[in-house]
């Protein structure tokens, strides 16, 4: 069974940064996989943050570009969300999603909070 862990999530201060981790396991190829990050804040529908292909493509939603980055080690089977200059309204619980084609899976998602 393919599970996604995710952490690094937590408290932090506007302008502050977070580097949030997500684990694939369960004898997948990860390096086959497509992988991104998204986020879903209160009362608002879940959003694309970033996203990296199997090629090493990426790709950021406009709110984000020039402060997160998407990465992944796939030695590792762990894509990484590197989040720089937080802001209030960056305040979200993240989600890892993985896989191929229409075959996706998702992690647990873990809460970043970013407020004084």
């Amino acid at each position: 069974q393919v599970q996604l862990v995710e952490s690094g999530g937590g408290l932090v201060q506007p302008g502050g940064s977070l580097r949030l981790s997500c684990t694939v396991s369960g004898g997948i190829l990860f390096g086959i996989h497509d992988v991104d990050w998204h986020r879903q804040a209160p009362g608002k529908q879940r959003e694309l943050v970033a996203a990296m292909t199997s090629n090493g493509v990426t790709n950021y939603a406009d709110p984000v570009k020039g402060r997160f980055t998407i990465s992944r080690d796939n030695a590792k089977s762990t894509v990484y969300l590197q989040m720089n200059s937080l802001k209030p309204e960056d305040t979200a619980v993240y989600y890892c999603n993985s896989g191929v084609g229409g075959l996706r899976y998702w992690g647990q998602g873990t809460q970043v909070t970013v407020s004084s």
